[in-house]
């Protein structure tokens, strides 16, 4: 299995001076730990208005940080969140595009769309359109990064006319992309459209194993991408903490864990929220003892009790375990010393056979994935002649000047502001747009 580190940048109430500061710097020398430890990947979500539960409402700022701070570990998006009224497309591709240049190819684009009340009412993303939105974004999102230029789009929920969407990525034709999953028929989804998983679910390794079963199944007999390559993958998330003595490792990360879930439930099931009022942390600490454990909770304990945590995700056929190790007040050399050990003692059994287990599944796979692209149903390209020309402004306005007195007014000042010479207004011809 390969494994990463997942980030909600939690910051649990009473807030004081600098406390954000240091949250972020800390998250930033836990990667480059991580980095250094040989973790596969770091995973960072986007999230808006959650107080205390994520403060993480510009990834691709956090994940650039990263990307200089580091060498070889995978950055990924967990995720962009794609219904425009949160990203136009056409700015997700260029800043997916800009991290893998700058990264020197190293972006995992995972792609959701939330359920959260406080993000969808803050941006009037209508709830029963938002997978709708998604899946009409991601897709033409793709499209820019893969082609040249992007002949344009008229959906359902947002257009552009023909441009050419600038940068290109490093990993060609896009870098491999992932969807959110919190239950089973998500999990389908992904597997019918070519992406990996994402599960944010807390299952156990019995449940894992159909997970898998259902997402490799539908893959071999239904898949048609979404985008220009396809990315097999299954990642699934677990607890974090690990030390020697099995109380210790309970007594630093349990609490932690126990607020992650406890934040989630409140954002996203049960909660009610006064903006900048409400203090999730105290109501936590009010029920926390009385919280039974999920699945998850065996990521928290001595190396051997981790290594049979993760020995049963192996047998499923899980592809990727990510750690959630910032959770509550988890004080971060606690973090380190836990990835350190983890690296030390857990690690290599799972590393060993990793690239070759890949290659294997890859092999495998090569004939369903040949007949899955067979049916895609592609963006035509268009032909040179076809491409619309686009004629300047400035052009524009002095075309439009040659029977109207006003507008030749204008003209004169736009000349004068961007120091162009003015056209002689009788040369007219006609604007592409």
């Amino acid at each position: 299995m390969k494994f990463g580190i997942f980030y909600e940048h939690q910051l649990p109430r009473p807030w004081h001076e600098g406390d954000e500061l240091k949250l972020f710097q800390d998250a930033l020398d836990q990667v480059e730990l991580a980095d250094r430890l040989g973790i596969d990947h770091a995973w960072e979500v986007e999230h808006h208005f959650l107080e205390e539960y994520s403060h993480s409402s510009a990834p691709e700022v956090f994940l650039a940080a990263c990307s200089q701070r580091t060498k070889n570990i995978r950055l990924g998006h967990g995720i962009v969140l794609m219904p425009p009224g949160y990203n136009h497309p056409a700015r997700v591709a260029e800043r997916i595009a800009t991290l893998d240049l700058v990264s020197k190819g190293r972006v995992e684009f995972g792609t959701g769309e939330s359920s959260a009340l406080l993000e969808l009412g803050g941006y009037r993303v209508p709830i029963e359109k938002k997978r709708d939105m998604w899946r009409e974004s991601v897709e033409q999102c793709l499209n820019m990064m893969a082609m040249d230029p992007y002949p344009g789009f008229k959906g359902e929920f947002f257009e552009m006319p023909c441009r050419n969407v600038v940068p290109k990525p490093v990993q060609r034709p896009h870098p491999p992309v992932w969807v959110a999953c919190s239950n089973r028929e998500t999990i389908k989804l992904a597997a019918r459209l070519g992406i990996g998983a994402l599960t944010f679910a807390f299952v156990d390794p019995a449940e894992a194993k159909q997970w898998v079963d259902d997402y490799y199944r539908i893959f071999r007999e239904e898949c048609i991408p979404i985008g220009h390559a396809v990315n097999p993958n299954i990642c699934m998330v677990t607890g974090f903490s690990v030390h020697p003595d099995g109380t210790e490792a309970r007594r630093r990360g349990l609490d932690g864990f126990k607020f992650f879930g406890y934040a989630l439930g409140h954002h996203y099931i049960f909660g009610e929220h006064k903006p900048g009022r409400t203090d999730i942390w105290k109501n936590f600490e009010a029920v926390k003892d009385a919280m039974p454990e999920n699945a998850g909770a065996g990521g928290i304990g001595t190396p051997e009790e981790m290594r049979s945590h993760l020995r049963k995700f192996a047998g499923a056929g899980v592809d990727q375990v990510a750690f959630i190790q910032q959770g509550g007040r988890n004080r971060h050399d606690h973090i380190c010393e836990a990835l350190d050990l983890f690296a030390r003692e857990v690690m290599p059994e799972f590393k060993e056979y990793e690239a070759e287990r890949q290659a294997k599944k890859m092999a495998e796979l090569a004939p369903y994935i040949e007949k899955a692209f067979a049916r895609k149903k592609w963006l035509a390209a268009l032909k040179d002649d076809e491409i619309p020309n686009v004629i300047a402004l400035g052009r524009q306005i002095t075309q439009n000047a040659v029977n109207d007195p006003q507008a030749q007014d204008a003209a004169r000042r736009f000349s004068q502001v961007s120091a162009v010479p003015l056209e002689d207004p009788a040369k007219k011809t006609t604007a592409a747009e």
